[in-house]
């Protein structure tokens, strides 16, 4: 019987966020990801014996962990979090209220009542920390430090039963209650690399690396190598090439997991999957047996694309291309090599978290399986490799994607001709090798480096980077400390993360952040060897950025339902959501939404859906979710829910449903004047507000919250009697294929507060 070995490598990392000068951390992500996902994601292991997983652990993301592990960190966010409420200066305050928010309001901030109720109050104040600053009193403090640090807390880690009694007691947290969870943190930080050892030790996992700071190595060796993969892309003013700063970065990656692990790794997963010929040459001569990139730099390679047909499967002379072990050999250089695979891999990062976890685990086997299936039909051994970022997503999931992962690992384990192996077990039992004699440089994210060079923020860094290299080269020092720190500065500012975060194509809530700390980094190589950094580096290289902006609905709106030329003043007035395309550290999500427009009137709620271009071709259904909210209780009074099915372009069927009762309130196929659904250059619907048992109220309103009831029983089941609505929420969604494949709001909700038009108007 033929095999599927599936390969799954999850790579974990983040940038360096300390300032070797000062010894301070910029950003806290190293120790909120130590505590939410490196350990659980091996220790899930333990209840798969089966289940052989890779590992990418990058070596600067180690020595941060170390660093908190033995209580050496200077962390101003963790010191804000730790120190007592009533004791926070108003700067100190301002910091709190800015920076402990940051995390997923639905997964992580929603589970916690609590962190929840706080942080609407911020976003009541416009998200500004000046203004919010005075609606909170020391008691609101202190829970939000509490609850701002337990949301990060692995599951495995909320079981413990200190933990779970903390929870429980939701709010009006003491003193001694913080000071337990900020102890507690250092703990659980110091389980993480033990836990990699030993699963190491036993044979369950595979531990690889990547370069030590995760620079992109072949620009580093040559930054003109980003115009080999991408002709005619802008290059920096000068040309920075330096490959032996590369051989430095992965022999330093090496050595440092031999000393942590006491084994040195067989393979290494290059920072972004970025390879080259050089590169490959430099990791064969410190003795890697095996690299990863994507399947974009295979195609390229061998002149193929690999373009699946409307199920999403490749050719069989495709798929026996993708889902072999390679062996490139050229000159003296031999290198094994695995090509990701891109669909499946960009599956579980982008769009299983929107769906129920059984049908996702179910939906990734089957499309496992599925994908192979030319090649195990013909008797031949197969490999699918699945690497992709193993922090990132989980947060968009229910409880850090848990469940999900239990039960794909579980059908791994159960499904006959599959073995879940790491990269070294499947070049060891894997028989049928392609052939590789050259390699066309390129990255995971379309074969090619654009994200870190050419655009004009891309080509600023590099040059600022190439004058800190050369000073470096040309200036003599007495103290051999001076020219090692001012080195290990440069090693810094190589690594991939600052630019990710320059030009067009991505952002985050700490640009500034990246921008600073990037710029310090290079004034520290020329403050460590004595001179004054130049004048450019006190500007930030980061120009305009293109942010996600949501303005609240300010009058009410009365549009015509027709889905085609947009009146411009119909729908002035209302609720504006616009998507941000360069949003989050994540890279791959396919957007299809471009903004939308919600309101209301006395009467019914109105949406209009704008696409990113044009209406895809491909069938597809719209969900628009819908929820009217009391303020006392912020609990759901009633939820709707409109499906649309599209198919060429054209609305093929409809229907309002309210899910959990029996209920459908309207359809396509009823004539009903309540509901207008019309999708022509944009999509349009209109539905009464008293079907959600919400109606504008003013002062008390609880009149107008009864004459909405009794509207609303003639069409829906009766609901008993409840809090007055103050706002109504809602959610657009598109699904292909039975998967979400783009939101709007990708995180949340578009909230409209139900309140007359006079007192809309006033708060504008």
């Amino acid at each position: 019987m033929s095999t599927l070995r599936v390969i799954v490598l999850w790579h974990q990392h983040q940038p360096f966020y300390k300032d070797l000068v000062t010894g301070e951390y910029r950003l806290p992500w190293v120790r909120l990801h130590a505590l939410k996902d490196y350990y659980g994601m091996v220790k899930l292991l333990d209840e798969f014996p089966n289940v052989h997983q890779t590992f990418n652990l990058v070596p600067s993301l180690m020595t941060q962990i170390q660093d908190y592990a033995a209580g050496t960190a200077h962390d101003p966010f963790l010191q804000v979090a730790a120190k007592p409420a009533r004791d926070l200066s108003p700067d100190e305050r301002r910091f709190a209220l800015q920076y402990l928010f940051q995390a997923n309001p639905v997964n992580m901030i929603g589970r916690y009542p609590r962190y929840r109720e706080l942080w609407e109050r911020f976003r009541g104040a416009g998200d500004s920390p000046e203004r919010a600053e005075k609606y909170y009193q020391p008691q609101d403090f202190t829970d939000l430090q509490v609850l701002s640090q337990i949301a990060w807390f692995d599951e495995f880690f909320l079981g413990d039963p200190d933990i779970a009694d903390l929870i429980k007691k939701d709010h009006g947290y003491t003193i001694e209650d913080q000071a337990f969870v900020i102890k507690r943190e250092r703990e659980l930080i110091g389980k993480v690399l033990p836990a990699h050892a030993e699963a190491a030790r036993r044979g369950g996992i595979e531990l690889s690396t990547s370069a030590f700071y995760h620079p992109i190595l072949p620009l580093v060796c040559d930054t003109n190598a980003g115009a080999v993969s991408s002709p005619g892309l802008p290059l920096p003013q000068n040309r920075f090439r330096r490959p032996e700063d590369a051989r430095e970065q992965l022999k330093r990656g090496l050595d440092l997991h031999q000393q942590v692990f006491g084994m040195r790794p067989q393979g290494v997963w290059p920072s972004e999957g970025s390879v080259s010929e050089e590169v490959l040459s430099i990791a064969h001569d410190l003795g890697v047996k095996w690299m990863a990139t994507d399947e974009g730099v295979l195609g390229r390679s061998l002149g193929v694309n690999f373009a699946r047909d409307g199920g999403g499967r490749l050719s069989p002379d495709l798929a026996e291309k993708l889902y072999t072990i390679h062996r490139f050999e050229k000159d003296q250089t031999e290198m094994h090599m695995i090509f990701r695979d891109h669909t499946i891999s960009d599956l579980i990062g982008f769009v299983y978290s929107g769906m129920y976890a059984p049908d996702a685990a179910n939906h990734l086997i089957s499309n496992i399986k599925q994908a192979a299936q030319p090649i195990l039909a013909s008797g031949r051994d197969a490999i699918m490799p699945i690497i992709l970022d193993g922090e990132n997503a989980w947060e968009y999931y229910p409880q850090s994607g848990r469940e999900f992962l239990r039960r794909f690992y579980d059908a791994l384990q159960r499904e006959p001709g599959l073995e879940a192996v790491t990269v070294s077990e499947a070049i060891a039992r894997h028989r049928n090798v392609g052939q590789l004699k050259s390699l066309v440089p390129g990255s995971w994210i379309n074969a090619s480096f654009h994200v870190w060079i050419g655009a004009p923020e891309d080509n600023r860094a590099w040059d600022y980077l190439y004058h800190a290299r050369n000073f470096y080269e040309q200036t003599k020092v007495r103290e051999e400390a001076q020219r090692e720190l001012a080195f290990e500065e440069i090693l810094i500012a190589e690594g991939s993360d600052w630019n990710w975060w320059y030009g067009p194509e991505h952002h985050s809530a700490n640009d500034r952040e990246f921008d600073e700390l990037y710029r310090k980094h290079l004034s520290n190589v020329y403050q460590a060897l004595g001179a004054s950094p130049p004048d450019y580096l006190a500007q930030p290289i980061m120009q305009g950025m293109v942010r996600l902006s949501f303005t609240p609905q300010t009058a009410y709106i009365h549009p015509k339902v027709t889905g085609d030329l947009v009146r411009y003043f119909e729908w002035m007035g209302a609720a504006v959501y616009t998507s941000d395309r360069r949003s989050g550290s994540m890279h791959g999500k396919s957007f299809l939404l471009d903004s939308v427009y919600a309101g209301i009137n006395a009467e019914n709620v109105y949406g209009r859906l704008d696409f990113a271009d044009k209406i895809p071709e491909t069938e597809f259904d719209l969900v628009i979710n819908l929820e009217s909210l009391a303020t006392a209780v912020q609990q759901p009074r009633r939820t709707l829910r409109l499906d649309v099915q599209v198919e060429a372009r054209k609305i093929k069927g409809w229907k309002v449903s309210a899910p959990g009762e029996a209920a459908v309130l309207a359809k396509s196929d009823q004539t009903t004047v309540s509901v207008k659904v019309a999708l022509v250059r944009h999509f349009e619907f209109k539905l009464p507000l008293a079907w959600l048992l919400a109606e504008p109220v003013s002062g008390n309103g609880r009149d107008g919250n009864r004459r909405a009831s009794r509207k609303a029983s003639a069409k829906a089941p009766a609901v008993a009697a409840a809090p007055v609505a103050s706002k109504v929420r809602l959610r657009f969604s598109l699904w292909q294929n039975g998967l979400p494949v783009d939101a709007l709001p990708v995180e949340g909700w578009i909230e409209l507060q139900l309140l007359s038009e006079e007192e809309l108007v006033a708060m504008a």
